[in-house]
């Protein structure tokens, strides 16, 4: 698929609430479990969308569309979450993750962006030069992935109820 904006926003735009839909009201069995060590858990994983709708994203966005001389963009902290996580309900990370995603939107939509925006370059720490189009490329694969991750970590929470059925449930691989 060829890269657009608006067809970004519109998977940028439905994530919280695919979460809300998706997560709110379920039990603690669901939201508190994980794949093993070094692993997160649901909570876990609102607190990051959190943590990167602060610090990622839209801070990035108005790094690279900035006219400094110095685009260097600031890695995500990856701990920061579990704090969050532990210190909230899921309805509170998840009312947070909806307030901060609807400010990024509007924010993003106020930018205007043009064709040539998308070629704005910034250096990042660890992948070096990076541009607004796979910024915002990436932040629709980012979303999509942590929901991927959900629901996976979830799954596994009935592999061995299945049975047999397991061997028809790629998921659980």
């Amino acid at each position: 698929m060829k890269y657009t904006l608006s067809k970004s926003l519109e998977i940028i735009e439905r994530t919280p609430k695919i979460l809300f839909t998706m997560l709110l009201g379920l039990s603690e069995e669901w939201i508190t479990c994980n794949e093993g060590e070094s692993t997160w858990n649901t909570k876990e994983v609102i607190a990051h969308l959190i943590v990167c709708e602060n610090t990622n994203w839209v801070p990035r966005i108005r790094i690279m569309l900035s006219n400094s001389t110095n685009k260097t963009l600031d890695l995500v902290d990856m701990s920061a979450h579990f704090k969050i996580a532990k210190e909230n309900s899921l309805e509170a990370l998840l009312n947070e993750f909806k307030m901060l995603r609807d400010k990024s939107v509007t924010e993003v939509k106020k930018f205007n962006l043009q064709n040539a925006d998308y070629a704005n370059l910034a250096f990042h720490p660890k992948i070096f030069e990076v541009n607004l189009q796979q910024l915002i490329a990436t932040w629709v694969t980012h979303d999509l992935s942590h929901l991927t991750q959900i629901s996976r970590v979830m799954a596994k929470r009935y592999k061995n109820e299945v049975g047999a059925f397991k061997e028809y449930l790629k998921i659980l691989k």
